[in-house]
């Protein structure tokens, strides 16, 4: 309410459009939470005429190009499809149950990657570890037979922190159990809800192939069998999946310009992605990301005169997949065709947690108290964002490939006290995304991506290459 009441007050009391950076980028903040619907129209275009988009789908093909011919409508230039390939995913059917002590159907999806499962089915006993470290305690050939489980539960938090931590068990939790023997891997989902709806995710791709079948329980499943094992039970279950592979799948990413209208050379790249998981219609999961740094840009492309540097929009193809060959494909697919280009990418961003509000502003440790980031938090304070705590390190998987380049990245930080209940599951819809808020992100990106393209900040550390 103090944000909204503070941008009623800038929309009586902000004067005529002014030349210098600052005053157009409150403008635009104020604009930004006028009511305009292009966010909310385009991710529900996106989410409703496309459904769920899968990396290397016909339906994230589709997508692409009608992402393209939007971005032509709303005056970018420079707009194109870059088509590449990758190793495709299909779930097929599945279905996971406890045979033992009872049988009863558990609610239970198939990790990104995992293979079918040899026979139709396989069976074997649950061996339950509480976290991916005590898995690798145990001694090779030990699982020989069974079906590791990893019960490590995410906490509520209200910027997500422990998804890093608890995600590595989805990664890296099938290839250590396939290692002591074990035929087939269980994880609690990576969530925070308490819905019977299982998160799904990659795994990665140990030595070319992810070597066992893998699933990830609901919540409340992962509880019940925790309580039968509390009961003393031994605790038997039957994993099955018909998923299969595409080699040479075409998957793309989109690109478009806001050009310059001074130093047109040097970019600043927004990003978000296109693809998401099959389950949902990917609203929250990347839907709203591409349709906030759309309308933002295209509301700075409005202005009758450009900023001074290129705004250039990315919409990433294949973000949710890991490969047999790589865990960032979609980041390095822009990347490396570009890679004399990079010591003029002055700046990344990246938009990929949802349509929450934004509450924070992350800058690398270098420009802490700088006059940028005074600069940035006068005109974010109306929207009750604040300095991060934490400095914004890769700053999101497709724009980390970026990073590692040295672009400098900053991070709009999002409420996540919601996201990871739907996340990755069959309720990221567009249900989820609350319109206020995604008028929020647009106005805290349009505001702060003006004042970072329209001067002449160099965002890399002293001493750099520029």
């Amino acid at each position: 309410m103090r944000a909204l009441l503070a941008l009623a007050a800038l929309a009586i009391s902000t004067p005529a459009l002014a030349a210098d950076g600052e005053t157009t980028a409150t403008q635009l903040v104020r604009r930004a939470n006028t009511g305009a619907t292009v966010a909310w129209d385009m991710v529900s275009e996106l989410t409703t005429r496309f459904g769920p988009r899968p990396a290397g789908s016909a339906s994230e093909r589709a997508a692409a190009r009608w992402a393209a011919a939007k971005l032509k409508e709303y005056g970018f230039r420079n707009v194109a499809v870059h088509d590449f390939a990758i190793t495709g995913w299909t779930r097929g059917q599945e279905s996971v149950a406890i045979l033992l002590p009872h049988p009863q159907p558990l609610a239970a999806t198939a990790l990104g990657g995992s293979p079918a499962t040899p026979g139709g089915a396989i069976e074997g006993e649950v061996v339950s570890f509480a976290s991916l470290e005590a898995l690798k305690l145990a001694a090779p050939g030990s699982l020989a037979g069974k079906i590791a489980l990893v019960d490590l539960a995410m906490p509520r938090g209200g910027t997500g922190f422990g998804y890093g931590y608890v995600g590595r068990v989805r990664a890296f939790g099938p290839s250590e159990a396939a290692t002591r023997g074990a035929i087939g891997f269980l994880m609690r989902s990576v969530g925070t809800d308490s819905h019977r709806l299982p998160h799904t995710g990659s795994t990665r791709y140990i030595d070319g192939k992810v070597p066992i079948p893998s699933f990830a329980l609901s919540v409340p499943d992962a509880d019940q069998i925790a309580r039968l094992e509390a009961l003393g039970e031994r605790v038997r279950v039957r994993l099955s999946s018909t998923a299969s592979y595409q080699p040479g799948a075409i998957t793309s990413y989109v690109t478009g310009d806001i050009p310059g209208s001074g130093a047109a050379d040097e970019i600043v790249l927004l990003g978000a992605h296109l693809d998401s998981w099959d389950l949902g219609t990917g609203a929250i999961d990347d839907g709203a990301g591409v349709a906030i740094i759309t309308a933002a840009a295209k509301l700075i492309g409005e202005q009758k005169r450009h900023p001074r540097r290129t705004i250039r929009i990315v919409f990433y193809g294949a973000e949710e997949v890991t490969q047999p060959d790589s865990a960032d494909v979609s980041g390095r697919a822009y990347r490396d065709p570009r890679m004399a280009a990079m010591a003029k990418h002055v700046l990344a961003m990246e938009s990929d947690e949802g349509a929450d509000p934004i509450v924070a502003l992350a800058v690398p440790d270098h420009l802490k108290g700088s006059a940028f980031e005074a600069a940035a938090l006068r005109i974010l304070g109306p929207l009750a964002i604040v300095p991060a705590r934490e400095p914004p390190g890769r700053g999101g998987v497709d724009i980390a490939p970026l990073v590692d380049a040295g672009v400098p990245a900053f991070v709009l930080q999002q409420s996540a006290s919601r996201y990871f209940d739907y996340h990755h599951t069959a309720d990221d819809t567009l249900d989820k995304i609350d319109r206020t808020s995604l008028d929020q992100n647009v106005a805290a990106w349009a505001g702060l991506i003006w004042l970072a393209a329209d001067g002449d900040t160099d965002f890399r550390p002293r001493g750099t290459a520029k």
